[in-house]
């Protein structure tokens, strides 16, 4: 099972976005047969089925094994992920973006959909993912923001100057500054 799965097409999108199938998929998080989620939920084998047969159309489930059981072959699924993203390009961008300086929200928007992408297609089947995640809370004063932009692009210069060489494993870097629970107490 995969960490994520990154939904880009619609068919995925619609494939999965119903109450029911999410039930479905959530009682797959574990193998089982269309008989066994039916129980689970309190529904009909045939309706399950209808609906694990969507999902696995589009990659959402997977079939991983089949046993015969009184003359009948029954397939055993899973879910394809403990995760579903979906892509912002399934809508697209709506108008231009109003301004895409380093401190415009159109700009963290584009980063925001940058870094969904990308750690969306790393390969999770490695067991050793070097990878940081680092956040904190700030308060800026308003007349501030430029000072404090322009000292943390100084710094992260510094770090881009050292280690933006061509020697080991390639890494991006993203720092977002973002206003949360702007209650001024």
């Amino acid at each position: 099972m995969n960490e994520v799965l990154y939904l880009e097409s619609l068919d995925q999108a619609e494939a999965l976005l119903k109450p029911q199938r999410i039930e479905i998929l959530r009682a797959l998080a574990d193998p089982a047969t269309c008989t066994e989620v039916a129980a689970r939920l309190d529904q009909s084998p045939q309706r399950v089925n209808y609906h694990v047969k969507r999902l696995v159309e589009n990659g959402i489930v997977r079939q991983i094994a089949e046993r015969k059981v009184r003359n009948i072959h029954e397939s055993i699924y899973q879910a394809a992920a403990r995760s579903y993203w979906l892509s912002p390009q399934l809508v697209g961008r709506i108008g231009a973006r109003p301004s895409s300086d380093a401190m415009s929200l159109g700009h963290l928007l584009d980063l925001t959909e940058e870094v969904q992408k990308d750690v969306a297609s790393i390969d999770l089947s490695k067991t050793d993912l070097p990878s940081i995640g680092i956040a904190g809370q700030i308060r800026i004063r308003p007349d501030l923001r430029p000072t404090f932009l322009a000292e943390l692009q100084e710094a992260l210069q510094i770090v881009f100057t050292k280690y933006g060489g061509v020697d080991g494993d390639p890494f991006k870097l993203v720092v977002a500054c973002y206003p949360v629970g702007l209650d001024h107490s």
